[in-house]
């Protein structure tokens, strides 16, 4: 059967794509999946923390900036790894990459920006934000005027 078009399931549950497909997506992108540029984040609640973990392969915590404006967490990095060809040296192949990201996430109420705190450790960051601590409801003595 010379006229079978090769199909395959991605990664999406898609299924009977033709290599035609395939290579548009990979060009322009799958439209409807979660792209590699992004990296990957957990949000974790406990009792005194939010936590947000990131997946940053190939970044180091040089690469990596974190800032808060306006209750807003920003982290960015960017890894640049096309070296100029040197001293007589030429690239047969190259798949390094130049790559970039930024993610925001506006912080709920209750954290305190002052103490948050960030670990990078075997490819992944971790950002530590600390709940204040609530305040307790109080009541307010209401005085009758004569």
């Amino acid at each position: 059967m010379a006229n079978d078009v090769t199909r395959y399931n991605d990664r999406n549950g898609r299924r009977d794509l033709s290599l035609f497909d395939d290579f548009f997506d990979s060009m322009l992108g799958a439209w409807g999946s979660y792209s590699a540029k992004v990296p990957a984040v957990d949000v974790e609640e406990t009792p005194e923390n939010y936590l947000v973990k990131a997946e940053l392969p190939g970044f180091s915590e040089d690469d990596v900036k974190i800032s808060i404006d306006k209750h807003v967490l920003h982290i960015s990095g960017e890894i640049n790894e096309n070296e100029k060809e040197k001293d007589g040296r030429k690239f047969l192949i190259r798949e390094r990459r130049h790559e970039s990201f930024e993610r925001s996430f506006s912080l709920p109420d209750g954290i305190d920006e002052s103490a948050i705190s960030a670990e990078f450790r075997n490819g992944i960051l971790t950002v530590t934000m600390p709940k204040t601590p609530e305040e307790k409801p109080r009541s307010i003595e209401v005085k009758i005027s004569k």
